[in-house]
């Protein structure tokens, strides 16, 4: 039985993010992906024109998921504060339960690839910031935090402590969880 290019394409997307997710990791090729997947090069160009679009793949993959969760805790949730703590804790949990995303999302993975890769990751970091300033904007709207509060700088503040939590997890080869001490942490980071 023939397997449907859309199941084949996110097929190959499904292997390349298991492979991401070896503690040691070496250089994916098109070579070592066809391999694992048992099927030729050829095979693999026919669903997508490059590596860096099999990536491209990923991150949208990323992108739609991440958002899609952002967008139902900012409908879900009234509060500004809970609403930040929320976002920040889905980054995190999201990263613990894609180890592959994760090194995607700090860049690892893109190493030696095309830059507009990296570009991309960036300006989804751009936006994930961009969203914990609005919750966090609401929160000083609702009073739940100081009114003259930096937002901008919390926000910052927020994202990148993520990430960092992000990098030990990659580069602990899985071990450090990301969620590890994050009920600890958080008020020091919500204030």
């Amino acid at each position: 039985m023939a397997t449907r290019a859309g199941e084949r394409k996110n097929q190959i997307l499904q292997v390349l993010a298991q492979m991401l997710q070896a503690p040691k990791s070496e250089k994916i090729t098109t070579a070592t992906l066809a391999a694992r997947l048992d099927v030729s090069e050829a095979a693999l160009y026919r669903h997508f024109a490059s590596k860096a679009q099999m990536y491209e793949g990923l991150i949208a993959f990323v992108e739609e998921t991440i958002f899609g969760l952002i967008n139902k805790i900012s409908a879900e949730q009234e509060s500004g504060l809970k609403q930040t703590h929320a976002i920040a804790a889905m980054l995190l949990s999201f990263a613990e339960k894609n180890p592959g995303m994760t090194r995607v999302l700090i860049g690892d993975a893109l190493v030696n690839e095309d830059a507009r890769l990296q570009a991309r990751i960036n300006q989804l970091h751009d936006r994930l910031e961009a969203a914990l300033k609005q919750s966090l904007r609401l929160a000083a709207t609702q009073g739940e935090i100081d009114k003259d509060a930096d937002v901008a700088a919390q926000a910052n503040l927020i994202l990148a402590y993520i990430v960092g939590r992000w990098h030990q997890y990659a580069k602990s080869g899985f071990k450090r969880l990301p969620t590890e001490l994050w009920q600890q942490q958080a008020p020091l980071l919500l204030g």
